[in-house]
Parts: C-alpha cells; structure tokens; sequence
C-alpha cells in the first residue's frame, strides 16, 4: 500500500473525532454529497484459484478494486504442514487446510501478483485460520513472523524460484499493511503485534452500521457493518458468512439460491442508498472464497458492483485506497479550516 506514514498521521485523529461526532449538520450534510461514496469489497481466505479468477473478473468488469486477505498455510502443499506451528496448537494444524499440492499452490502465486498488478490490496487473514481472541501480543507476533515468511519465501517452497518475479520481495516487505482476524476475534494483544510488524490498519471490528475507521494507536480500525435485510429488517454482519447463517443457518440450501441473492441484493443496496444520499460513510462488505448458498452472496455481490460502481461520484475500492482517499480528504479539510 502506498499510504505514508505523514498520511496515517492526519487520518486517524480525525476519523476518531469524526465518528465519535455528532450527526450531521445541514452545512456538514452539504459537504458530504461532495465526497465519494467508498464501497470496500473484501474477501477472506484467497485460496480457490478459480474464484480468485472469477473474482478479478467480476473486479475488470464493474471496475471495483478488492482487498483479499490471504490464509498463508494456503502458499504450503498438505504433505508440508509440518513447517507450521500455531500458537498453542499441534504443530501441522489448520482450520482451514493447505493446498492441495505444489501445482495448486504456484497457481495461487500467480493469481496474487496478478491481482497486485491490477491494482488490488492483498492483505493477511493470519496462517491457520484460530480464534486469537485470548492470544498474547508474542503469539500474535509469531503468528505474523510466519505469515510474512511463508510469503517472502513462496516462490522458492513451492520449488520454481526462478520465476518469482522481480518486484516481489519489496511487494511482501512494504505492500501487505491490511489485516482481518479469522472469526473477527481480535483479543487485546493484536494492536501491538500490528504495530510491531508494520500494519496500518485493521479490518476486524464489528460496527451498528457503516463507520468511519478509529484509531487504536498506530492502526486504522474498519468495522463490518450492521445491515437491514430481510422482510423483517433484522440487522446482520454484511458478510457472506454471516447471510448464510442467518438465511440457512449454516446449511447450503440450492433451491432457495435465488431467494437469498435477492434478499442479500436488497440489503446492500438499502444501505449504499442510505450513505449515498446522507453522510457518505463507506459501506464495507465482507466475503470469502466460497460460495454458499449456491453461489448467492457472489451474484449478488456482482450485480450490486456492476449497477453501483460506475454511479457519480461512487469508487469502489480496496482498504488500502480507502486509506489514501481518506487521509487525502482529511487533509483537504483541515487545510480549509
């Protein structure tokens, strides 16, 4: 990512005050039909290679720009587990596996510098998919020094470093600033930890609705929403996961496949209308790489980027440009007080 550290310094202050103000006035309200509307699409896991495909053409076609949030025990073949230790768990175990095989694995690389090419923010979802909730900051610590390793190293395990391209390693030391925690289960030893490895900010928190990111130190801290949805408007986490939950509890049920797309469609666009025409709070919404429910939450997804993103004044983006957009606007509005 290529915000700097004179950036970070002028976003976070202002967007503690900022959420913690009081609502709009009509002048304020003025202001924000000025600014873009931010939606921040985001996917957790990045391993299925042919959804990394489907999703950086779905990204081509509407002109949206994701932040993927990388499982590393995925850069690691199944006969390799061994070479990872969790804290506080059996050495070779994962939540959610490795890959298949090396073949499995070199195409994944690819995909990810593909997707570095085209502009998207590849960000860390940890290794091994745990609940860190209860980790110390060292565990947090040992979790990232091994993320970061198996990332500067890929090339070179999965046996062609040959063909690791050029750019790579200053891309792994500089450019992976983003972090979601698995199960949004962050624990008091996380701030440290991002800190100490060179984050800037955080995707894991939990918000009543689309907020503006906090600062907890160094760290810019985004929220998931809360969303409507449904006939019932319930609130729910707008995230995939979270709908399939809610629609099926947790089950895949294809026959209603159409049923939940519309459902989910209606959500997001209920609350991208809301900020678009008031107070321009991005709207932030979460995804992994599978797709539930027959594949529901993905064509919903698709069609609301493909009527939302070409809209005036609407940027779909990734974390890392909503931070440099941000920080800018910051700026523009100190400098004009």
């Amino acid at each position: 990512m290529s915000s700097s550290v004179s950036s970070r310094i002028v976003l976070l202050p202002l967007a503690v005050a900022l959420a913690a103000g009081p609502a709009l006035a009509k002048d304020d309200a003025v202001e924000a039909a000025k600014r873009k509307q931010l939606v921040i699409v985001s996917f957790d896991g990045a391993h299925d290679n042919l959804l990394w495909e489907k999703s950086r053409a779905m990204a081509k076609r509407t002109g949206a720009h994701f932040t993927y949030f990388l499982s590393c025990t995925f850069l690691f073949p199944k006969d390799e587990r061994a070479k990872y230790q969790a804290p506080h768990e059996k050495r070779g175990r994962s939540n959610v596996g490795f890959s298949p095989d090396r073949e499995d694995t070199i195409l994944r690389l690819g995909e990810i510098w593909l997707a570095k090419l085209e502009g998207h923010d590849i960000g860390s979802h940890a290794c091994g998919h745990f609940d860190g909730g209860k980790w110390s900051a060292e565990d947090w610590k040992s979790e990232f020094t091994f993320f970061h390793e198996a990332l500067k190293n890929a090339w070179q395990n999965a046996g062609v470093g040959e063909r690791e391209p050029a750019d790579w390693q200053r891309f792994v030391k500089e450019d992976i600033k983003g972090f979601r925690a698995p199960y949004l289960s962050a624990g008091s030893g996380l701030i440290k930890a991002l800190e100490a490895h060179g984050f800037t900010y955080d995707a894991s928190l939990v918000s009543k609705g689309p907020a503006l990111p906090v600062a907890s130190g160094e760290i810019a801290r985004f929220a998931l929403p809360l969303v409507p949805e449904g006939a019932a408007r319930r609130p729910v986490i707008a995230m995939d996961y979270n709908l399939y939950v809610r629609h099926s509890k947790g089950k895949e049920a294809p026959e209603k496949s159409a049923a939940f797309e519309e459902s989910t469609l209606q959500a997001y666009r209920d609350a991208f209308t809301k900020q678009y025409g008031g107070e321009r709070i991005p709207l932030q919404l979460g995804f992994h790489f599978v797709e539930m429910n027959a594949g529901a939450y993905w064509r919903a997804l698709d069609r609301f980027l493909t009527e939302t993103c070409g809209k005036q004044d609407v940027a779909c983006v990734s974390y890392a440009q909503a931070m440099d957009i941000l920080a800018k606007e910051k700026k523009a509005a100190g400098a004009a007080l």
